[in-house]
């Protein structure tokens, strides 16, 4: 019986350390400052990771003391958070798909659309007020323009250069508008206005620029697409392998319980 009470604890112990990696992922994300700045994912992740913590603990100590009751409510609460854990990763996967950038003629860079990304993220950076608070953050803390003008002092240079989501898309006009390249933040004699409403969003002042632009977003939602997706396999795997040491757990449960019963049995209590 104590062997078995024992695993149970081990076990529980190893579920435990399955949250570091959730609430590693979500201290991650919160360190990027586009994450810092819409501030959705991060905090859920560390959340669900503390309980993940808390819950295993608390069923390291039922194990150990060999308490019933807090084992029971362990394996209640651990595969509810499990669910949970599996919901979550399930809603990043299916709220990241879309677009990853749309190729330009002449261009190593991508350009991104905002109507590429689903509706849910969308509405996150988009409804009204949200992008002013998000853009006077990343103004603040994601200043991403300001070394353009410096790296690419030639067209040449700068159409074959890797932008970033967020380059791309907040630091200079979009391609299709017809703007002649003056510097990498300065552009002027638009072909065609009306091809793109960032066309007109366009601004040479230095703290404008494109950041009022639906590209300024779809580079932003991007971005976070990007690191959604890294942090959502970390998820998946946290989430299995807490189905395999849930499913070990509740064995050895089951078998620290048999064995309760036959001593119960051997001493005459039943």
């Amino acid at each position: 019986m104590a062997l078995n009470y024992m695993g149970a604890a081990a076990i529980n112990a190893v579920a435990a350390l399955l949250s570091i990696p959730v609430i590693a992922a979500g201290i991650w994300l919160s360190t990027q400052a586009d994450n810092a700045c819409v501030q959705i994912l991060q905090w859920p992740l560390v959340g669900l990771g503390v309980a993940v913590l808390v819950v295993g603990l608390a069923g390291f100590v039922g194990a150990f003391w060999r308490l019933p009751w807090l084992l029971l409510a362990y394996l209640v609460f651990m595969l509810l958070l499990i669910a949970a854990l599996a919901c979550l990763a399930v809603f990043v996967f299916v709220a990241t798909t879309g677009s990853s950038g749309r190729p330009v003629p002449s261009r190593a860079f991508l350009e991104y659309d905002l109507d590429d990304y689903s509706g849910w993220l969308r509405g996150r950076v988009d409804a009204p007020g949200r992008w002013d608070e998000i853009k006077t953050c990343l103004a603040a803390t994601a200043p991403v323009c300001s070394d353009l003008n410096i790296t690419y002092t030639a067209p040449q240079v700068f159409f074959a250069a890797w932008l970033s989501p967020m380059q791309s898309g907040c630091c200079k006009p979009p391609t299709r508008c017809g703007y002649t390249f003056v510097s990498a933040t300065n552009w002027i004699s638009p072909i065609d206005v009306g091809a793109d409403p960032d066309c007109a969003a366009w601004s040479n002042d230095q703290d404008r620029l494109c950041y009022s632009c639906d590209s300024c977003k779809a580079g932003l939602l991007q971005n976070l697409r990007r690191e959604w997706r890294r942090a959502d396999v970390i998820l998946i795997v946290a989430v299995v392998a807490l189905l395999v040491v849930y499913a070990m757990g509740c064995y050895a449960f089951r078998a620290a319980r048999t064995d309760e019963l036959f001593r119960r049995y051997r001493q005459g209590y039943t």
